[in-house]
């Protein structure tokens, strides 16, 4: 039977780091809020990138929960895992749509990270440890994805409105 109880410092790291991240990014977003609400490509990194973010939080909460077996931080893993994948398939679809292909490939290698954590889940659900190993890859894989989106994002929104600056210093 796998012993999860080594892994609380990790999830703690992880989670706090996450909940850290989503305030600051949160922050950040609520200062370009026009220009991320009306570019649908702004709009589809803010809602992923915080979407990731917090479901990194719930999953550490969740494993972080007192006297649980193997088997249910496997199922508590998977089941937040099958609702953001099934979120961020339709942002897939939509990612599709948009002109830039780049957050399209972002997309789908954000959720290859997730398939790569719910493999990992369901390996430690039937009894391997080394489950927790896969885990931990798939979500800092994760992080890679979701902060160098965020600065993609905040990068992005610099961009339109130094050129709405220049354009109004222009008139």
């Amino acid at each position: 039977m796998p012993d999860i109880s080594s892994w609380h410092d990790y999830f703690v790291m992880v989670g706090g780091g996450s909940a850290a991240l989503t305030g600051l990014i949160f922050v950040a977003m609520t200062l370009h809020l026009d220009e991320i609400t009306t570019n649908p490509v702004h709009r589809h990194r803010a809602r992923t990138i915080l979407m990731g973010l917090t479901a990194v939080f719930i999953r550490c909460g969740l494993v972080l929960m007192g006297g649980q077996s193997f088997r249910a931080v496997a199922i508590e893993i998977v089941g937040v895992l099958t609702v953001v994948e099934f979120l961020l398939y339709s942002s897939i679809r939509q990612a599709m749509q948009s002109a830039d292909r780049g957050v399209l490939l972002r997309t789908i290698g954000s959720f290859a990270c997730l398939l790569l954590e719910e493999a990992g889940a369901i390996v430690l659900f039937f009894g391997n440890a080394w489950g927790l190993y896969v885990v931990g890859l798939g979500m800092m894989s994760s992080f890679i994805f979701m902060v160098t989106g965020a600065w993609l994002l905040l990068v992005g929104v610099g961009r339109v409105e130094a050129a709405g600056a220049r354009s109004a210093a222009g008139r």
